[in-house]
Formats: structure tokens, C-alpha cells, sequence
């Protein structure tokens, strides 16, 4: 409980709690009932926090809910060049750094995340559809590749899908404050956006053309 507390305290400097509301849905039921009660107590500094068992697709359009985390120059700088290496589905080994040139959308996600499912098909056909964009699933749950597989029939992906040990997440990124997380990082290989909650590809292509 404490650390879901200490954790709630870091969210409630970029979120509200209309935001919470909608990542509530991914949380364990317990962790419902514990977020619901400390935004009422006022826990969090803003007022007007919903039903947090409401389910996300209420609250408007899916890019709605999602909280910017912009600033990742350190000091006004240049903004960080990061890598990492995880396992695919298949079981090789894939590194950020394979799709150089490219600018690359990174989403974590899981399978009981509802508005990571919502997600797919628009990523899906974000990646096919621009030479110069790439998505990456990181599957953060720690569960078995068979269900991985299984949920991949019924919500499938055409981008890669790579497998993030739980406990021990890529440094760069770290763990999510909430699924889905997306990440952008630029054809550079630096992290110019962080995005938390569910998005669209509308949303990344206008960043990339604004910021291009």
C-alpha cells in the first residue's frame, strides 16, 4: 500500500483526477478501491475525480486522457540518446538501436489493459502505413509467451512485439506509471516524448510534424 501511495503522489504532479480515472481501468481491483478513496481524501491536489471503475472509452476521445511528460533535455540540452535490448515473441534479440533513421513510437502494454487493446489497430496502422515511423510493443506483464500468442489472434499487431521483464524493465525507460505508456524517440535515437495514458496516431504524427 505504501508504495501504491508513493507512486499516486508522483502521478498527481502530471495528472488530474479525470486522468486517473481512465488509468484507474488498468490497475488491480484493489488498487481501484485505494486510488478511488485517496483522490477523494484529496490526495491528489485537483477536485472533481470521478467513478474510477468508469470505463475509459466515457470520457471522450482516446487521446483525451493522456498526460504529456515533455521535458527530457536535461538542463535545456540536448534530449538523452538511449538504447535497449529485449526478446521477441520469437525468442531473438532486438535492440532500439536496430531502427535507427526511423523515428519509433514505444508502447507498453499488456493484455487485461482495456484501452492498450483500443490502441492496436491504430498503431497497427500507423506503422504499416508511414516508411518512417516504426512501433514497438513492449508486453509488460509477467505472464507466459503463449499468452502473448493466443491474445495476438484476437487483437493482432502487425508491428513487433517485444517482452519486458517486469522486474526489471529497460533502464532507459523504466518502469510505467500507468499502461498504456508510449514513449517517441526521434530518427536520432533521443526520447523527445513521453506520453501517459492511451493516444492516437493522430496525435504522434502531428508532434513529428510540428517538431520535425
Amino acid at each position: 500500500m505504501l508504495v501504491l501511495i508513493a507512486q499516486i503522489r508522483l502521478w498527481s504532479t502530471t495528472l488530474n483526477c479525470k486522468n486517473i480515472r481512465s488509468f484507474s481501468c488498468c490497475l488491480p481491483s484493489s488498487s481501484k478501491t485505494l486510488l478511488s478513496s485517496l483522490c477523494l481524501a484529496g490526495l491528489l491536489t485537483t477536485t472533481g475525480c470521478a467513478d474510477a471503475g468508469d470505463d475509459v472509452a466515457s470520457s471522450g476521445p482516446i487521446d483525451s486522457v493522456a498526460a504529456t511528460v515533455s521535458d527530457h533535455a536535461e538542463g535545456g540540452g540536448k534530449a538523452n540518446t538511449i538504447d535497449f535490448e529485449l526478446k521477441a515473441l520469437d525468442g531473438s534479440l532486438r535492440k532500439l538501436s536496430d531502427w535507427r533513421d526511423q523515428w519509433v513510437v514505444i508502447n507498453y502494454w499488456a493484455t487485461w489493459c482495456a484501452p492498450c487493446r483500443k490502441e492496436i489497430p491504430d498503431f497497427s496502422e500507423l506503422h504499416d502505413s508511414r516508411d518512417d515511423i516504426t512501433v514497438l510493443g513492449l508486453a509488460f506483464e509477467d505472464t507466459e509467451v503463449s499468452v502473448f500468442e493466443e491474445f495476438l489472434i484476437d487483437y493482432p499487431a502487425s508491428y513487433p512485439i517485444l517482452l519486458v521483464d517486469v522486474y526489471q524493465p529497460p533502464e532507459a525507460l523504466g518502469a510505467p506509471r500507468a499502461l498504456p505508456t508510449s514513449f517517441l524517440v526521434n530518427p536520432g535515437g533521443e526520447l523527445v516524448e513521453t506520453w501517459i495514458g492511451p493516444i492516437t496516431s493522430e496525435t504522434i504524427k502531428t508532434w513529428i510534424e510540428e517538431n520535425s
